[in-house]
């Protein structure tokens, strides 16, 4: 992929973060990409679907799983606003994406870039091609403004 459509994906991926923001979740968005078509997106959706497991990197995956009638998501990318948390990360593996093109480092967790140099990523059974800080700080920024927003209104999330 050329970071011109990189570009193009990640602000497709940004338009579902701020989906997600408009309904009050956690802003961050996901795109599933085989062959430069969308085969499936997702947005944060914890809050409203009462689910610790709804994330948007999840919710994509899922679709994905349905729209190709396959598990394995072979030979595709997915496009994240925010660096994927441990869970999702487990998900891509099982599913086989073939790469991850991701926004804005995930200050707390990390667990792209700092995780996968710890352990002996070349040993796992698949191995994801991992790009990260494509428009990283219009990632970064709405972020930000959500959990201000936040602070501001004393709302727990």
């Amino acid at each position: 992929m050329t970071v011109c459509t990189d570009q193009y994906w990640m602000h497709y991926a940004l338009e579902l973060a701020h989906y997600a923001c408009k309904q009050g979740e956690v802003p961050v968005g996901a795109v599933l990409i085989q062959k430069n078509k969308i085969i499936a997106e997702g947005w944060n959706q914890p809050i409203s679907q009462n689910d610790p497991t709804a994330h948007a990197e999840i919710m994509a995956l899922r679709k994905g799983g349905k729209v190709l009638k396959n598990y394995r998501l072979l030979n595709t990318i997915l496009y994240v606003t925010l660096e994927p948390c441990l869970m999702c990360v487990g998900a891509m593996m099982h599913s086989r994406i073939t790469r991850l093109v991701y926004g804005a480092k995930d200050r707390k967790t990390a667990v792209v870039s700092t995780f996968f140099k710890k352990i002996d990523y070349l040993q796992m059974n698949h191995n994801i091609k991992i790009d990260s800080g494509i428009l990283a700080d219009e990632c970064r920024e709405i972020l930000n403004k959500f959990f201000l927003t936040c602070r501001n209104k004393k709302f727990i999330i």
